[in-house]
């Protein structure tokens, strides 16, 4: 799309099977919200977000019976794991000896030089990515005197800890620069975009409900998509994770760089409509949310001039005073009863995508 900038060249590593940087797409994460030491309600919730679309999936590590689940974990897990770890360098250790496919750390938190030490080498000597993630709400004392709580402070942190790494001779990194608010998150990976050749990882922390959440996220992370910045991105709301994942979609299909799902257009409503439009088109979303064939749906309240409106949609349908029409790309294939277009609708998607809807 014309208003999006070239994306920004990043040193490409591998999350597993998962390519991060380079010419690879911007993949889409999440993280469980289970307690990882229960095997069976973790896989299951990973698995429900592979399903989604998720590429790769995080895992608390904070407990020495967290880092004993990974293998269990690891072997029934379709995604790359990656172990978000605090404080405990054994943990991480832990954690890489028990096959994780990345690491999200904070270098500055695991302790003594020794420890970074000890950790970065195991990561070195299995290729196991680190990310770091720095957070405005967590920045060390000495920065937060200096700078206050700003995005200046966030980045100075960032460099602070990939030098670290960078002194061990380590590049597979990752970093994200994350704030609760846009403003301070944008400013922050814009900088640090300038400054460094490594794949970013963007988000919004702590953006709030499905409804707030979605969208502060959608106005951050397109900010910075738009600008080709971010490789990988996560949205994060106080929701199920499958919501995050299915947001995370929506904002890079809407920019155009990524295509998965159902795309459904539907009209505001006005005077002029006839039928439910409301609730006609918040069912067939929802009866559409798992197809994974990228198409346009289109509901439309008007038949004078929704097949026209909607003329971009691959199927559609539009709505009027006891009739209605089924139509493809603008034109109309069959007229319906009024009372009758959502079944229609959905045969005709069947038959689009090959895909069950229920």
């Amino acid at each position: 799309m014309e208003f999006l900038a070239k994306r920004r060249v990043t040193r490409p590593l591998f999350i597993g099977s998962v390519q991060i940087g380079g010419d690879a797409p911007v993949s889409v994460q999440s993280m469980t919200t289970t307690r990882t030491a229960n095997v069976s309600e973790t896989t299951v919730q990973i698995q429900q977000l592979a399903r989604a679309g998720c590429e790769i999936v995080r895992v608390t590590v904070n407990t020495r019976e967290a880092a004993n689940a990974l293998p269990a974990i690891k072997a029934a897990s379709p995604i790359p794991i990656i172990a978000d770890i605090h404080f405990d360098h054994t943990l991480a250790l832990m954690a890489i000896e028990n096959g994780v496919d990345g690491l999200r750390i904070n270098p500055g938190n695991i302790g003594s030089k020794e420890k970074v030490h000890e950790v970065v080498q195991a990561a070195k000597g299995r290729r196991v990515p680190i990310r770091i993630g720095i957070n405005a709400g967590s920045l060390e004392r000495d920065l937060l005197h200096k700078y206050g709580r700003t995005p200046e402070a966030m980045v100075e942190s960032a460099l602070k800890h990939i030098s670290l790494l960078e002194k061990e001779g380590f590049d597979l990194i990752k970093v994200s620069l994350k704030a609760s608010d846009v403003a301070r998150t944008v400013t922050a990976y814009r900088l640090l975009a300038q400054k460094v050749p490594y794949p970013l990882h963007i988000g919004i922390t702590e953006a709030g409900t499905r409804f707030s959440g979605t969208i502060r996220s959608a106005i951050g992370l397109g900010i910075l998509l738009s600008e080709g910045i971010g490789d990988t991105m996560r949205v994060s709301l106080s929701a199920d994770p499958v919501e995050e994942v299915k947001v995370a979609y929506a904002i890079l299909r809407d920019l155009g760089l990524r295509r998965r799902g159902v795309e459904l257009i539907s009209c505001p409503t006005c005077g002029r409509a006839e039928i439910d439009v409301i609730s006609l088109a918040t069912r067939i979303e929802q009866r559409l949310s798992a197809v994974k064939t990228p198409l346009k749906v289109a509901v439309m309240g008007c038949v004078v001039n929704g097949p026209g409106e909607a003329a971009e949609a691959d199927v559609g349908v539009a709505g009027g005073k006891h009739k209605g029409l089924l139509f493809k790309k603008g034109e109309i294939i069959r007229r319906l009863p009024a009372d009758n277009l959502e079944e229609p609708l959905l045969d005709e998607i069947r038959a689009l995508t090959g895909e069950t809807i229920p």
